[in-house]
């Protein structure tokens, strides 16, 4: 495993950020694990967390695009901070954008969208913490596709829980990619993880409950 990965995968463990324990998912699904993009909130934290989408991104997408999206709420912050990473790591201007929930109907800057204006030809990278589920993909790739005619280049996500999606067969990631026509990748994966922390901070016992998870609800290879 790359270097990188195992530094963010214990980054995850130390900013209470990735937990293990008995959790009850928004899709009703009992899971051993969890993870809250949420729980960084320190000006560190957020450095390296930009740091590894920026990384991510350039590894796997390459430095071809003009913009950094994130929906709303937890994306805002990411986008942000990936913008500003990039800079940073590889001196390249990427322009960040996000939507609002509600249309703002006043001011310069009104409409549903909110940081950089969206213009024909642009190419944008969507950053999540996690998608479990697509949807707010379904919800944010029409104001996208409204406000411009962009390409979109990819989604970027911190973790892929690999669990099926809605059509019970792919992983939630999968199947926007297959949906939408956009590769899709992230940083590590739950298996990278269960790898890298597998005798430490997954005993055996959390091991065989991840284990019995994935048997029901994993994306059979």
């Amino acid at each position: 495993m790359e270097a990188y990965k195992q530094e963010f995968i214990e980054f995850m463990v130390e900013s209470n950020v990735l937990k293990f324990g008995d959790f009850t998912l928004k899709s009703g699904r009992k899971s051993p694990f969890f993870m809250n993009a949420g729980a960084y909130v320190t000006g560190g934290q957020l450095e390296r967390l930009g740091r590894a989408y920026a990384q991510a991104i350039h590894e796997r997408f390459g430095d071809d695009f003009d913009v950094v999206f994130g929906p709303a709420y937890k994306g805002i912050p990411l986008s942000v901070i990936t913008a500003i990473a990039y800079h940073d790591l590889y001196g390249k201007e990427i322009r960040y954008c996000s939507d609002r929930k509600e249309a703002k109907d006043h001011g310069a800057d009104k409409g549903s969208l909110l940081g950089a204006e969206l213009h024909d030809g642009d190419r944008v990278v969507i950053v999540e913490d996690v998608t479990t589920s697509g949807k707010s993909i379904d919800e944010t790739y029409p104001k996208l596709k409204a406000a411009a005619d962009v390409q979109v280049v990819g989604l970027m996500v911190s973790l892929n829980r690999q669990e099926v999606g809605k059509g019970g067969v792919k992983a939630a990631i999968d199947e926007v990619s297959e949906k939408y026509g956009f590769p899709t990748a992230a940083i590590v994966s739950m298996s990278e993880v269960v790898e890298a922390l597998d005798g430490t901070v997954i005993t055996p016992e959390l091991k065989a409950a991840i284990d019995a998870y994935y048997e029901q609800y994993g994306v059979k290879e």
